[in-house]
C-alpha cells in the first residue's frame, strides 16, 4: 500500500508540474511573484467620445510626474459604448495592433502627469504620421547626456527619426527620407529604437529590413555599422531594442532571433566586439540595463526576465493577461527616478503604472537605465 501510494504521488506530481510548464510556456529561471502592484485604471482617457488609446508603443518617463507617451495613434470603438466601458479598447475586444480598420492618427505624442492625466498633447506633430499604412512610431528616447533632454521619436513605418525640444514645441531635425527604404549611411529600412553613449555616439537600432545597429556621431553622421541577418555571432533577425551598460557593453535585442546579443565598444569610435549571445527567448521587446544585470520582457508567455551580464536568470515573473489590468504584450517599458515602472501596452492599448509592493527587496526591483557617472 505504501508503494501504490509513493506512486500515486509521483504522478500527481508529474502531472501538476507538466501543468505548471505548459502555463509557463517558455518561462525559464527562478519563478518569482510580480514586485510590484499595479495601478489599476491609471491611465486616464482624454479621446473624444467614440475614440480610445492606439498602441502604447514608446514610453520615457523622464520623471514621475512627467511621463512621455508615443502611441500609434487613436482606435475607432463600435458603436454602442456600454455603460461598463472602462476607457481602453481591450475592454471591448478589440486587439489595436491587428484592428488596422479602426486606427486614426491622433494624439501621437503627449504627456502624463503622476496620476496619468495628460499635462502636454502635442498634436501638432500628428502629421509626422499621417497616411500610414504600417504601425508608425515606434520608441520614445531622450538621452542621459544631453543637457537640453532633446526627445528623440523613431517612426518605423516612414523610416524616419524626429527630435523634437523638451517642451515638445519644436521640431528640430528630421533623419531619414520619408517613405524611402534604404541601406545605407543616410537612410534607415523600419528603424526600432536609438541609444545614446558617454562621447556623444549614438546607436541606430536600424532592425527590421537591415538587421543593422549603425554608429553615428554626435550630429548623426555615419561612422560605421555592426550585426546583419543571419543566426552566426552577433547577427540578427530583426533588431527590436538597444540598450547600454558599463563597461562599453551594448546589448541588442534580436527578436525573432530569440536571443539577446552582447558587444563591446573598442577604441575605435566604428567598431565594436562580439561577446557573446544570452538567452533562450521567444519574442524579446524591450529592455533595461541597471548596473549588474538586465531585464527584458518576452512573450511565450508574457513575462519580466531578469540576466545577470554572463547570461544566467536571476527571476522571471508573468505578467497576467486577465482584464482589467492585464496584458496582451508589454511593447515597452521606462521607470522613473522614483522606482515606478510604466508598461506600453500595444495591443490592449494604454500605459500603465508599477509601483513596488510594501517591503519588495530591492534586488528585484527594475532602476531606471544605466548612466555612466
Amino acid at each position: 500500500m505504501r508503494i501504490h501510494r509513493q506512486i500515486l504521488v509521483l504522478l500527481l506530481s508529474i502531472m501538476f508540474s507538466g501543468q505548471l510548464l505548459a502555463q509557463q510556456g517558455n518561462a525559464r529561471g527562478p519563478m518569482i511573484e510580480s514586485p510590484y502592484d499595479i495601478q489599476s485604471l491609471w491611465h486616464k482617457p482624454f479621446a473624444e467620445q467614440g475614440y480610445a488609446f492606439g498602441g502604447n508603443s514608446g514610453v520615457w518617463a523622464e520623471s514621475a510626474d512627467r511621463i512621455i507617451i508615443a502611441q500609434r495613434g487613436e482606435t475607432v470603438l463600435p458603436y454602442p459604448i456600454p455603460d461598463s466601458y472602462l476607457g481602453f479598447a481591450g475592454d471591448m475586444g478589440l486587439n489595436v495592433l491587428r484592428d488596422t480598420t479602426r486606427r486614426v492618427w491622433n494624439n501621437c505624442l503627449y504627456t502624463l502627469n503622476a496620476n496619468g492625466e495628460v499635462s502636454d498633447l502635442w498634436d501638432q506633430w500628428d502629421y509626422l504620421c499621417e497616411g500610414s499604412e504600417g504601425p508608425g512610431p515606434h520608441r520614445v528616447r531622450i538621452s542621459p547626456y544631453d543637457p537640453d533632454k532633446k526627445i528623440w521619436l523613431v517612426n518605423e513605418t516612414f523610416h524616419q527619426i524626429y527630435v523634437f525640444s523638451n517642451d515638445g514645441q519644436e521640431l528640430l531635425a528630421t533623419y531619414g527620407e520619408k517613405g524611402v527604404s534604404g541601406s545605407d549611411g543616410t537612410h534607415f529600412g523600419r528603424p526600432q529604437d536609438v541609444a545614446f553613449l558617454e562621447d556623444g555616439r549614438i546607436l541606430v537600432a536600424d532592425g527590421l529590413d537591415n538587421h543593422r545597429v549603425m554608429i553615428m556621431d554626435n550630429d548623426m553622421n555615419y561612422l560605421g555599422e555592426f550585426g546583419g541577418f543571419g543566426e552566426g555571432p552577433g547577427q540578427f533577425n530583426t533588431i527590436h531594442a538597444i540598450g547600454l551598460g558599463p563597461d562599453g557593453r551594448i546589448f541588442v535585442l534580436d527578436r525573432s532571433g530569440g536571443r539577446v546579443n552582447v558587444f563591446r565598444t573598442t577604441d575605435d569610435p566604428a567598431m565594436v566586439e562580439f561577446e557573446r549571445a544570452i538567452g533562450e527567448l521567444t519574442l524579446p521587446l524591450d529592455i533595461i540595463v541597471n548596473d549588474d544585470d538586465f531585464w527584458i520582457t518576452d512573450l511565450g508567455p508574457l513575462r519580466f526576465v531578469n540576466y545577470d551580464f554572463a547570461g544566467n536568470i536571476k527571476n522571471t515573473w508573468l505578467v497576467p493577461r486577465e482584464l482589467p489590468d492585464g496584458y496582451i504584450e508589454v511593447h515597452t517599458f521606462s521607470v522613473d527616478p522614483d522606482g515606478n515602472m510604466y508598461g506600453g501596452d500595444n495591443q490592449y492599448g494604454r500605459t500603465q503604472k508599477f509601483v513596488p509592493k510594501p517591503g519588495a527587496s530591492a534586488d528585484l526591483l527594475i532602476e531606471p537605465p544605466w548612466t555612466a557617472n
